[in-house]
């Protein structure tokens, strides 16, 4: 079988990787390649670099909808895309023999969009999962062909639940494929009562509400970590927040007061208790834990702050 694989972020590196042990993996399509940094130095994205390292021929159209004639050259008798970051037009989707099918880091109907994972943490899923669906016109609407889920814990966070979920997503697909090309595959509609979605985080949901509750604030400080981090504002300078956990005491202070100095963070006062929080970057520094942020500090001296 001639696949096309179409991505661009690390999530789908291990799906591509896989692909080419088992397939024959004839072309890979890619987001245009971006200038990063102060030298504004060009920087491949992670799916060219291992189709590269293969010798899989590159397509990067910086339009998909005007520019796949190429692409479908090759005659692929499947298409397989994951977090690729372009609607695919009707004219690729109807060509391939065996379809169009496309690997989604939740379990559809539920968290379709841009950033299932954040979101799956954000609002406070306890399971989320891969999905491997029938692609159409309509943003993760296609019929669904198989699905595996995973328990989120309170130890996770953005990081850990990605690497995971894209090795499942790896593992799914290639339990999923010789099903697929013998015809035995199930193809499920979706049920639109249950859609919710995985909207891309906007800067502006990056910052810490305080006057939420500590549970609240505990996803969302984990839902962003490593990137792009939560943050919230002390004496005015912005603090990225990437680790803590919630503490025992009740509500007495004003949301977003430091309360608390312990051995390993800082306890902040919330709607309904305190979250108490362990690891940061202040403006200018390196990320480090708070408790040593607090060596060389009075801790005191930081009770009655409030983050806001």
């Amino acid at each position: 079988m001639k696949i096309i694989f179409m991505g661009t972020p690390d999530f789908a590196v291990p799906i591509l990787e896989g692909l080419i042990e088992k397939y024959d993996v004839v072309g890979v399509v890619s987001q245009p390649d971006k200038k990063i940094g102060r030298h504004q130095e060009l920087s491949f994205t992670p799916i060219k670099k291992v189709a590269l390292d293969h010798n899989i021929k590159v397509f990067q159209p910086e339009k998909i909808r005007n520019d796949y004639e190429e692409i479908l050259s090759l005659n692929p008798d499947i298409i397989i895309t994951c977090a690729y970051g372009q609607i695919i037009p009707k004219a690729i989707l109807d060509f391939p023999k065996f379809g169009c099918i496309n690997v989604h880091a939740s379990l559809l109907p539920k968290l379709r969009g841009g950033a299932p994972i954040h979101r799956a943490i954000l609002d406070g899923y306890s399971e989320t999962g891969v999905t491997i669906m029938y692609m159409d016109v309509k943003m993760d609407n296609g019929d669904i062909i198989s699905t595996k889920s995973t328990k989120i814990e309170d130890s996770d966070n953005l990081e850990s639940l990605h690497d995971r979920l894209s090795l499942m997503g790896r593992d799914l697909l290639l339990e999923t494929l010789p099903k697929i090309f013998n015809g035995t595959n199930k193809r499920i509609k979706q049920n639109e009562e249950e859609v919710t979605f995985g909207y891309n985080i906007k800067r502006e949901e990056e910052h810490i509400d305080f006057n939420r509750t500590s549970r609240e604030i505990f996803n969302h400080i984990r839902s962003l970590c490593p990137f792009p981090a939560a943050y919230a504002l002390l004496d005015d300078v912005e603090v990225k927040i990437y680790d803590s956990y919630i503490g025992n005491k009740k509500a007495t202070s004003r949301p977003g007061e430091i309360c608390a100095i312990y051995k390993d963070g800082i306890g902040v006062s919330t709607k309904d208790g305190e979250i108490v929080i362990t690891c940061i970057k202040m403006a200018g520094k390196k990320k480090m834990l708070v408790k040593d942020y607090l060596n060389g500090l009075r801790g005191e001296s930081l009770i009655g702050k409030v983050f806001k």
